[in-house]
């Protein structure tokens, strides 16, 4: 028996999975924000703390970055019960994906050429002015896209929110699809949404990126 579409259940599930949207777009765009303040001060830590601060901090961050985030969210959600699901779930993404980040950054820090250490030493510049007004500027500006990337990996990591009960957008649709007992509308809308809303920004990214290159 084939599955026929139906454009007034695709109507019908639009709102719905718009309401998802929203959430899936907070926990994005909060998480994000997290990552990418998070991973530049463990990226910071690495480079420039005592070996006794950066070797602890590097066996957390590899811990985190190399277990899975399905389990990261699901280990939290059981743990922190004081916390909503969406909280657990921004908080979650956040600092799993700063642990990319943090690789991100430490590659920019290190393609800086060791030529504006040396001239910040020859200068007497002190090291925190040096970290914030030479070498940062330099290697953020060269890591941009990247961080890009992350951003829309993370954004097609928020359907593992359905594992702590957040509503999202795929849950939604599945939920409609369950509602109805039609799935082929609500998942397909939901799929062309996410395509939507990333590739554009995907053609933002590569485009930023060969101006920077350029």
């Amino acid at each position: 028996m084939s599955v026929q579409w139906s454009w007034d259940r695709a109507f019908e599930a639009l709102p719905v999975l718009l309401e998802g949207f929203k959430i899936t777009l907070v926990a994005t765009v909060l998480g994000f924000l997290i990552s990418v303040v998070l991973g530049l001060v463990i990226a910071l830590i690495r480079q420039a703390a005592p070996r006794w601060i950066a070797m602890p901090v590097r066996a957390v961050s590899e811990f985190i970055r190399l277990t899975p985030l399905v389990v990261q969210l699901l280990f939290v959600y059981y743990t922190f019960t004081a916390l909503s699901p969406l909280q657990i779930g921004v908080v979650v993404l956040g600092i799993h994906y700063s642990t990319y980040m943090a690789e991100v950054y430490r590659a920019g820090i290190e393609a800086v050429p060791v030529g504006q250490w040396e001239a910040a030493r020859a200068l007497s510049i002190a090291p925190a002015r040096t970290w914030r007004a030479i070498i940062l500027p330099q290697a953020i500006r060269r890591v941009v896209p990247a961080l890009g990337n992350y951003a829309v990996s993370m954004f097609k990591d928020t359907p593992l929110l359905f594992a702590i009960t957040v509503i999202e957008m795929v849950t939604a649709a599945q939920q409609f699809g369950a509602r109805h007992f039609q799935y082929l509308e609500p998942l397909t809308l939901a799929g062309v949404i996410f395509l939507i809303a990333s590739y554009p920004t995907s053609l933002l990214i590569r485009r930023l990126e060969k101006r920077l290159a350029g």
